[in-house]
């Protein structure tokens, strides 16, 4: 195990450097929206200052970007030029939906009850004479290999699913998944927001990918990655244009289009430079750790938070109530038969508790806690001793 895991264990004070969020909040909301660590405000910061007295660009800024496309693509076993850093997730998604070469009567296997992100853009492609099908699954969130299979068909082109369902926290098996895909000569988009940053996710077996940074990547808003795999580049037509993707000699505008080779011809214009900065800050936080780590620090931290909600009446999705190891994820949402969750949620919050509230398509609240590798089991005791007093 990295020394570095453990410091925030042995470490309080590195721990609450690292993570100003702590100094004054329990937090376990990485599935929504996550605070900065100082490495990411320190770059943020850094940069403004870069800006103010030498330029928002040169040569040593297109050298760091280039490093982040180099990071971010190590991070999912992909190339380089195989990277748009590009966010947010819904954009990447709906660059997948527009430009693939569709033929009438195709059809793209969605999830319906997945994060609005990744259901809106298959949705639309109705227009486009192309038939978006819902997968059934026996429950909330289960989304297993058995469910896809049932759905698909001969005419089945794109499989759209998520790496990890954000309500119930089930993770899919992506390699089995993306292999038994490939091997129908069916094409697979994967939307990572949860589980990139926090569970090792490869891309050898899927054809693109997209997330913000601001959940498990620790990063800002508005900063992410896109995945286009090498082979589809020639057939995923670019959707957005500018003087960025399209060859423009002298900022000039030609009169064909021309794009640039790799997946910048899925950036049309000026890249978000002080998001892509941060988020590099703290993907390099987090491959010093190492995700293998953060995998196990953070499934550690779930077990003992889940056990400790059950022991109070508390109880989690179906799917996951024996969902093993490799299906759990970070993401704990509970319910419970007396208590008020929104209620709850509100009170946790007074008290310096960050969770969120989220609801199945059937009104159930849910109190959805989500720790990250830095949260401590004091923190879950003060967590629960909250719940208790409430």
């Amino acid at each position: 195990m990295s020394t570095l895991i453990k410091q925030p264990l042995n470490d309080e004070r590195w721990r609450r450097e690292q993570f100003p969020i702590v100094r004054d909040h329990v937090f376990l909301a990485h599935a929504g929206v996550t605070a900065l660590p100082q490495v990411a405000r320190k770059a943020l910061a850094d940069y403004a200052d870069y800006a103010a007295h030498t330029g928002q660009e040169d040569d040593e800024i297109w050298r760091r970007i280039a490093g982040a496309r180099k990071r971010a693509a190590d991070l999912i076993g992909a190339q380089a030029q195989e990277m748009a850093l590009l966010g947010p997730t819904a954009l990447g998604l709906n660059l997948v939906a527009n430009g693939w070469p569709w033929e009438s009567g195709d059809e793209v296997i969605y999830y319906a009850d997945d994060y609005p992100a990744n259901v809106y853009p298959w949705l639309a492609l109705k227009e486009r004479g192309v038939t978006p099908v819902p997968l059934r699954t026996e429950r909330l969130g289960e989304v297993t290999w058995a469910a896809v299979e049932r759905t698909l068909s001969p005419a089945t082109r794109m499989v759209a699913l998520a790496s990890c369902h954000y309500l119930t926290g089930f993770r899919i098996d992506v390699d089995e998944m993306g292999r038994k895909l490939h091997e129908r000569d069916i094409l697979f988009c994967l939307d990572g927001i949860q589980t990139l940053g926090a569970f090792p996710t490869s891309v050898e077996h899927v054809d693109f990918l997209s997330a913000d940074s601001h959940k498990w990547m620790l990063g800002p808003v508005g900063a992410g990655l896109f995945y286009v795999r090498e082979a589809h580049h020639e057939r995923l037509k670019p959707t957005l244009l500018g003087a960025w993707n399209v060859v423009s000699p002298e900022f000039i505008a030609q009169d064909h289009i021309a794009y640039y080779a790799g997946a910048r011809r899925y950036e049309p214009g000026t890249l978000n430079i002080p998001g892509i900065l941060a988020m590099d800050a703290s993907l390099e936080l987090l491959q010093d750790v190492g995700i293998d780590a953060v995998a196990d620090r953070i499934l550690a931290l779930r077990a003992a938070l889940l056990e400790a909600l059950r022991e109070r009446g508390f109880a989690c999705p179906p799917c996951m109530r024996e969902a093993g190891e490799k299906r759990q994820s970070g993401i704990i949402s509970v319910t419970h038969p007396t208590l008020n969750m929104p209620e709850l949620f509100k009170r946790l919050t007074a008290s310096h508790i960050r969770a969120s509230l989220r609801c199945s398509r059937d009104g159930t609240p849910y109190l959805r806690f989500s720790p990250h590798f830095y949260n401590t089991p004091e923190e879950l005791n003060r967590t629960v001793a909250g719940i208790d007093t409430l």
